[in-house]
């Protein structure tokens, strides 16, 4: 019996030490393609956003735009999709559940997507681990757009915010808690006010002037007696989509603006953009922010999703941690916490704008976009045939701990939600000297979709080259906008960023003080630097992550209020010392 106790201790600390501890954005799910004819008219594509997750029964839900159906995961890593179009057969439209709510009173989960009709129902359900579904409302009398139905568990009444504009604002109406139908006054709970907080203003970097910005994606938590109205903004298809949130003591306000906005803003980096989403618990009790990752080529609603640590903090103010938020991230099992970079697992990316050498190119899909850290662009090869690869060179033998592997659309033929798929099977080599190979990662037999590949190794591994071979593709050519190899080289970490300096209007001066401009000194041993900033030196939660380049041009800011700025660099083997933080009026 001692030794059948051992074996089964070594068996069970064995398996404990293989599940995957990280995740890495965009969020590896079978991301439907685009159902909507004229949007593909420039190619067939995979797109979601608007993502809602919420935490029932021990299970994390996930809803997105126009998928026909959900997920549900215990991990937040391994979710399982479950066809179901919530529509009924009367409703001639493509995306079936746009813009989803997704929340729970008491034991029932509820959903509902977006209408300017009067037309659709509520569902409910008490067990959608499996479909198993009914309407609770046969007509929602409310019409909303970008609905979120908030249940607040201390008064036991629910309530709806809604609306998608860059003429009106955002809506409250209280739902009548037997009916869920509207009853009472519909309130403007919401509106942009561009004029002063620079982030909200439209364009890929809040610079366009053309068009009015939009508000939408209305979600609302419940933190310690306040009321957190949450709203994305200034446009789904920009790198600069973001949340921000005003705050109240009553659920349809008067709110007043949160200080430190946006508090949820990625518009830098691989996985860009983080806006109309919502924050959600996990199982320990911790928040999240999961949004909307922007894409945006093959049509402007071409997206993905990311999830966000966030928290709040013990003045009461809402924020996520984006620095370093599409590199592995530790999953909730680990329990670390979100502030700072503790959620970061620090391994780096060893393969930034390192060479690369490919079976095959595809007209100007040419192989430096597999390292480029740009999601908009792509490699391609000439097929989708068994052996076209890639070999990534790092440089130097570095550590290895874990890989992401994302699929680009390169003719598709896919629209909408396939019942089956043949799933991506590929072989991932390691080697030395480029010559002699060994299997690292075989899925080969692999049956699973997945668009965006993430595999944490069980053990790190030491190699210089890692070769990417195709065996198989569900659709479209083999095609990869970014091979990204996590861990850590054996060189030097960056020194410390010498000379920041952002350079603002001061404010009895004329000058655009929405816009900053941060010079400084090049670190040599730099792939990046990441960029704070906030309104106050201990609440730098803001963050840009920023390539090969010593300025930026960062039109973000609140017109009248002072800020605090600091930077670091970063490269294959870690970050470097952050600087000195730097005021601005």
């Amino acid at each position: 019996m001692k030794y059948l106790y051992i074996l089964f201790t070594l068996l069970f600390f064995t398996c404990a030490e293989a599940q995957q501890k990280t995740y890495c954005n965009p969020i590896n799910i079978d991301y439907g393609y685009c159902p909507i004819p004229n949007f593909v008219q420039q190619g067939k594509h995979r797109a979601t956003a608007d993502p809602v997750i919420t935490y029932f029964k021990d299970e994390y839900y996930l809803a997105s735009t126009n998928q026909w159906g959900y997920w549900h995961s215990k991990n937040m890593v391994d979710w399982k999709f479950i066809p179901r179009k919530f529509l009924r057969p009367e409703h001639k439209v493509y995306d079936e559940l746009c813009a989803p709510s997704l929340s729970y009173v008491n034991d029932t989960l509820l959903i509902v997507g977006s209408t300017h009709g009067k037309d659709f129902p509520i569902w409910m359900s008490t067990n959608p681990k499996k479909d198993d579904w009914k309407e609770l409302v046969h007509k929602f009398e409310a019409g909303a757009w970008d609905p979120y139905i908030f249940w607040d568990e201390d008064t036991d009444e629910v309530y709806l915010y809604y609306g998608s504009s860059n003429l009106y604002p955002l809506y409250g109406v209280k739902l009548n808690r037997k009916t869920f139908q509207p009853e009472g006054e519909v309130i403007p709970v919401l509106a942009l006010n561009d004029d002063e907080h620079g982030w909200e203003r439209f364009g890929e970097h809040n610079d366009n002037t053309f068009m009015q910005p939009f508000t939408e994606g209305a979600f609302m938590t419940k933190h310690n007696g306040k009321y957190y109205l949450q709203y994305g903004a200034p446009g789904t298809e920009f790198s600069t989509y973001a949340d921000g949130v005003y705050v109240g003591d009553k659920p349809l306000g008067p709110f007043e603006y949160q200080p430190f906005n946006p508090f949820s803003y990625k518009p830098g980096g691989f996985a860009r953009g983080a806006g109309h989403g919502a924050t959600y618990k996990d199982a320990n009790g911790d928040y999240w922010h999961v949004s909307t990752s922007v894409i945006s080529v093959k049509n402007n609603f071409e997206r993905r999703i990311g999830i966000w640590p966030a928290g709040f903090d013990k003045d009461g103010v809402l924020y996520s941690n984006t620095a370093y938020g599409d590199y592995p991230t530790y999953l909730p099992s680990e329990k670390k916490a979100h502030s700072g970079l503790s959620s970061f697992t620090g391994w780096m990316l060893l393969n930034y704008n390192k060479p690369v050498q490919v079976s095959s190119t595809l007209g100007g899909f040419t192989p430096n976009y597999i390292t480029d850290e740009d999601i908009k662009t792509w490699w391609s090869a000439k097929t989708a045939d068994k052996g076209e690869y890639l070999i990534s060179d790092l440089g130097e033998i570095s550590t290895v701990n874990a890989i992401q592997l994302n699929y680009a659309d390169q003719d598709a033929d896919i629209m909408g939600k396939p019942e089956t798929t043949t799933g991506h099977k590929y072989i991932i080599y390691s080697s030395n000297d480029g010559k002699k190979w060994k299997v690292l990662i075989d899925k080969s037999n692999n049956t699973k979709d997945v668009p965006h590949d993430y595999i944490e190794l069980d053990k790190p591994a030491s190699a210089r080259y890692l070769k990417l071979e195709n065996i198989q593709m569900p659709t479209g050519k083999f095609a990869i906008s970014g091979f990204r190899i996590f861990g850590k080289g054996k060189g030097q970490k960056p020194g410390e960023v010498m000379n920041f300096a952002p350079l603002r209007p001061p404010l009895r001066k004329k000058g655009e003080r929405r816009n900053i401009w941060f010079k400084w000194q090049v670190e040599p041993q730099a792939d990046g630097y990441v960029i704070y900033f906030g309104k106050s030196a201990d609440k730098l939660y803001g963050s840009i992550m920023v390539y090969g380049q010593n300025e930026y041009y960062f039109s973000g800011l609140d017109r009248s209020d002072a800020y605090y700025f600091a930077i670091e660099a970063f490269n294959a083997n870690g970050i470097g010392p952050r600087s000195e933080i730097k005021r601005t009026e």
